[in-house]
């Protein structure tokens, strides 16, 4: 993989190091650290240049992001791989529900890290693995995965800041009441489960979810879910506490009528872009296993 950014500094910019104008543009610590391990990633006027040296008016400072290891023991498997915008620095993708993001000792060739490997392998393009929002397995919906590291550490980045805003959708039994609010409950492990949390308001992490009635249907209320936070399982716990589980949800309610995994979708998606900060907005459709509980 090779990347190569160029910018060009201007006279309110002049004065400030290489480290502190990248800084600025959001570039990880990581992502600096990776850029000096080799002199030629980073190029003033086309001359190498250390992270401390001052930028001046009308320099070219240019980045070349340059990736050789390609991600270990990911086999490249030929998979559906519904790719819903693509370009030098990420991808944004629609997974289907069942498949993992990441391959495992139970399930190591049908994950979309297996389909991204075999993607690129027929592009013969290097292929390092970097998934932004992890969706759990039989979670349907959209995911960011980002082309090399210093767009990874970007986007890393910005989820921390709460500036990627993720909408999903949910199905749960019943009417919604209240038809909208917030849950603010923190989560932790649950005491002798390695999968399985819980809530826990003496030693949980925060988290917060918003939730609105979208519409109600054949019996069931289709919830759209915004999230503050993104721990492990948090709309599924949350819904539960408020007493409204999730359909399908083997772990947490396993109410298997009408569908067999959590009714659980990665509906939008909006953030701004970590290389040119355009404002990107994305939306994955209902699932027809999920449109068919309403019909």
């Amino acid at each position: 993989m090779h990347r190569t950014l160029e910018y060009n500094i201007s006279e309110s910019e002049k004065g400030c190091t290489v480290k502190q104008y990248l800084k600025a543009k959001g570039y990880s610590s990581r992502s600096m650290i990776e850029l000096k391990k080799n002199p030629s990633c980073v190029t003033r006027n086309g001359e190498p240049v250390y992270m401390t040296h001052a930028l001046q008016s009308g320099d070219k400072l240019t980045i070349h992001v340059m990736e050789e290891a390609p991600s270990e023991k990911i086999l490249p498997v030929n998979l559906p791989l519904d790719i819903v915008y693509e370009d030098e620095d990420l991808l944004v993708i629609n997974k289907p529900a069942g498949m993992p993001i990441h391959p495992s000792i139970h399930n190591y060739d049908n994950s979309v890290a297996n389909a991204l490997a075999w993607y690129f392998e027929q592009k013969n393009q290097l292929f390092v693995f970097r998934c932004i929002n992890r969706l759990d397995r039989d979670t349907s919906g959209l995911a960011i995965i980002a082309k090399h590291y210093v767009s990874a550490g970007m986007l890393s980045e910005m989820v921390q800041r709460r500036e990627i805003h993720r909408e999903y959708l949910a199905i749960v039994r019943g009417s919604l009441t209240p038809t909208q609010g917030t849950i603010s409950a923190p989560l932790s492990r649950k005491p002798g489960s390695i999968i399985e949390r819980t809530i826990d308001f003496e030693h949980g992490e925060t988290a917060v979810t918003h939730f609105s009635l979208v519409e109600e249907k054949n019996g069931h209320s289709l919830v759209s879910l915004h999230l503050e936070t993104g721990r492990t399982h948090q709309i599924r716990i949350h819904m539960k506490y408020l007493g409204y589980p999730l359909i399908g949800d083997y772990l947490y309610n396993p109410d298997m009528e009408y569908i067999t995994r959590q009714a659980l979708h990665s509906h939008r998606l909006a953030f701004p872009h970590p290389i040119t900060g355009r404002q990107m907005e994305f939306e994955a459709p209902l699932p027809e296993d999920m449109r068919r509980v309403l019909q």
